[in-house]
């Protein structure tokens, strides 16, 4: 058995190999080289330049996969379906290698790397004129409103969720993630599921494809310095068929999470005074451009810090583990019991509370 080649997780030697023999068209003259593209903090994902075509692999993370969690082939198939109608990479294949463990050893996917900046810290914010950013906050919303304009049967999603009793299943789902990734006492984070589970909308504004991670440093700006433009949405691992407002919900969580963690442990460059618009200017846009009048948001903001705690600890667990590579696991779980805390401000009084 040969030794792998390559940064954690991927066998560039293999990967070589492969595009060769199944991809010919897009063996390049010289050797594959591959690096781990910072930022991502569960699936793991890898630039890989040698080919004809700069290519980006995806795959899950080294250690304590969850069940549905980090399903190479359903954020695949959403990529694929949505290309040409919302800005996403071009897909290339989708590979099951845990018999012949010659890449990854996993599910992989392969995809066309789009050139663009992923805003990461404020430090970017001075690539962009205050102007660009503001109008860059409105996009971020029309193309949400967009995404979930669109009908999932109509471009081959049809069955790519339950939507009936979407927001009942997701707390099921995030309280068995959470249960899984158990560590330490969390007192707040425990109050907050309870809250939520008893105090879940019955519905929002109705069914569509909901990302489940929407966020400004979940795409990729590219364009002149006073007209950034969203060149491509990305990490579509927690999409599925939904209550849309979840969506909305996030993004207002991160709108704000910089000030929440005191910008130390959250990513995003949105700081106040960089040009971007208040997040009541985002959901008015959003409101604009999808036709819809958006309700009350509280519990959606509460479930999404819920959601993103649950998230961050079952990174904390790994890392602790030592199951997961790359920069920043070492804090990410610092930020756990302020999100339960902000998401305990914001949740709405339960029946029974």
């Amino acid at each position: 058995m040969t030794e792998a080649t390559g940064p954690p997780g991927l066998d560039v030697d293999g990967l070589s190999r492969w595009l060769g023999r199944s991809h010919p068209d897009l063996a390049g003259p010289g050797p594959l080289t591959a690096s781990l593209i910072p930022g991502g903090r569960s699936n793991l994902t890898y630039r890989v330049d040698g080919a004809k075509t700069p290519l980006v692999l995806r795959r899950p993370p080294l250690g304590h996969v969850l069940s549905t969690a980090h399903d190479m082939r359903r954020e695949h198939r959403i990529i694929t379906a949505l290309h040409g109608i919302i800005p996403v990479p071009r897909t290339i294949d989708l590979v099951d290698d845990t018999e012949a463990r010659e890449v990854t050893g996993t599910d992989f996917f392969v995809m066309e790397h789009v050139a663009g900046t992923v805003m990461s810290g404020p430090e970017q914010n001075a690539s962009w004129e205050p102007k660009g950013l503001g109008r860059l906050g409105i996009e971020l919303a029309e193309v949400l409103a967009d995404l979930h304009a669109v009908d999932p049967a109509a471009v081959g999603l049809g069955d790519f969720g339950r939507p009936d009793g979407y927001l009942d299943r997701q707390m099921r789902t995030w309280r068995r993630q959470y249960d899984a990734s158990r560590s330490r006492d969390l007192p707040a984070l425990d109050a907050l599921q309870e809250r939520l589970a008893a105090s879940a909308p019955a519905g929002g504004t109705g069914t569509g494809i909901v990302h489940g991670d929407y966020r400004l440093d979940n795409v990729l700006i590219a364009g002149e310095p006073g007209a950034p433009r969203i060149a491509a949405v990305l990490d579509w691992e927690m999409a599925t068929l939904g209550d849309p407002l979840v969506d909305l919900g996030m993004l207002g969580m991160y709108w704000h999470i910089r000030e929440l963690s005191g910008g130390e442990a959250a990513a995003g460059s949105i700081v106040a005074g960089a040009g971007y618009p208040d997040f009541e200017e985002v959901v008015d846009a959003y409101a604009a451009r999808s036709g819809i009048a958006v309700p009350d948001l509280s519990w959606y903001r509460a479930f999404a810090c819920y959601k993103l705690a649950v998230i961050l600890e079952g990174i904390h667990y790994r890392y602790t583990g030592g199951q997961t590579v790359g920069e920043g696991f070492d804090t990410i779980g610092t930020l756990v019991r302020p999100l339960a805390e902000e998401g305990l401000a914001r949740a709405p009084a339960g029946k029974d509370t």
